[in-house]
């Protein structure tokens, strides 16, 4: 099952809003044929499986991370292929909670397939946590990534770009934008590093992300890369209502979607939950925070973070350097678990999940 979560993992970026699967069959305890989700709307993980393992299935093991779906949508069923295969035993980690897919499990035991169920199921769930997210919530789900020194510092000095990590570390974060619906910061990471936040050390990304910057006063400069690419990716810019109407039509000139949302109680930022709850009514399923410090402190201690990406560099900024983590704990303290932990170089990264305890499958 490990080999499989693996497997999986190659779909990052390209299967959306499927989720990503890979699948083994095995026979007399030897691997004979692999295969992986590879892009949506193309064969199922099962399928290809199936295809590599031909004759030698009959009577072999099928390992797979999530339930075998039993629809037909862009390809058919893939519980029928099992059983047609003549696949003795199915072993999967996670239940699929689209309701459209779901029932291969109980399928297959009715044509008298041995089935089991929930091996390595932790691990599972957090690879699909998105996919596994949209059929049981109603807002995105949110990962916030922070590139960080020894004394998790964003940057030397409020308002000073700073290049926290670098090299494969860069590559990475590109890769993790790509496996994401939008990419997400506030406006003072905007003014600061003026970003473009699109996928370009790794790629391509079958759908690019939507770019999003919360500005509550509508400071985004026009001549920003962010509004002057509008055109080519889209931006939206987050604002209060009643900000500047003037700003507002010269990004709206440009290409960019201004959203004005309520006012955050008690403070001069917006109202995060209404945020997330427009990013969700128009279809984003996942969203990517890339920061600053105020943002992402704002959204741990509400609770809405589900996932952390620290990017740890061996630094010290001190001060005046700019805090990762501020203000109070909030709905933020819970107990994290370490889902991957990566070298790139002299980078670390951590990525983080909530509840329970699972090591995670290595790098595909």
């Amino acid at each position: 099952m490990q080999r499989a979560l693996q497997l999986a993992q190659r779909g990052w970026g390209r299967v959306a809003p499927n989720p990503m699967v890979g699948a083994l069959v095995v026979r007399d305890g030897v691997v004979v044929a692999e295969g992986f989700h590879a892009e949506w709307g193309e064969p199922h993980a099962e399928i290809e499986a199936l295809r590599a393992a031909g004759g030698v299935a009959k009577g072999a093991t099928l390992y797979v991370n999530l339930e075998p779906c039993h629809h037909t949508g862009k390809t058919g069923p893939c519980s029928r292929a099992i059983a047609d295969a003549g696949i003795a035993r199915v072993v999967f980690a996670a239940r699929d909670p689209n309701p459209e897919a779901a029932g291969g499990a109980e399928w297959l035991h009715e044509q008298g397939i041995e089935v089991e169920e929930g091996v390595c199921e932790l691990e599972a769930r957090d690879l699909n946590a998105v996919h596994l997210n949209a059929f049981s919530a109603n807002l995105p789900f949110l990962a916030l990534k922070y590139a960080v020194s020894l004394d998790a510092r964003l940057s030397e000095a409020p308002g000073t770009r700073t290049q926290v990590s670098e090299g494969a570390a860069i590559v990475e974060a590109h890769r993790l934008r790509a496996g994401y619906d939008a990419v997400m910061v506030g406006i003072g990471t905007a003014l600061a590093d003026d970003p473009q936040l699109t996928v370009r050390e790794w790629g391509p990304a079958r759908v690019p992300p939507l770019r999003v910057v919360l500005d509550t006063a509508l400071r985004l400069p026009v001549e920003s890369k962010l509004v002057q690419s509008a055109r080519e990716q889209p931006v939206w810019v987050f604002a209060a209502r009643g900000a500047d109407g003037e700003r507002a039509a010269h990004l709206q000139g440009q290409g960019v979607e201004v959203v004005q949302v309520a006012r955050g109680p008690g403070s001069a930022g917006l109202d995060l939950g209404e945020v997330l709850a427009r990013l969700w009514d128009r279809n984003v399923r996942s969203l990517l925070c890339e920061g600053g410090g105020r943002l992402g402190s704002a959204l741990l201690t509400a609770g809405y973070v589900g996932r952390l990406y620290l990017f740890i560099a061996p630094r010290l900024f001190g001060e005046p350097g700019v805090p990762a983590f501020q203000g109070g704990r909030g709905r933020g303290a819970r107990d994290w678990r370490t889902i991957r932990r990566v070298e790139f170089g002299e980078v670390t990264l951590l990525e983080l999940g909530l509840g329970g305890a699972a090591s995670a499958p290595s790098e595909p």
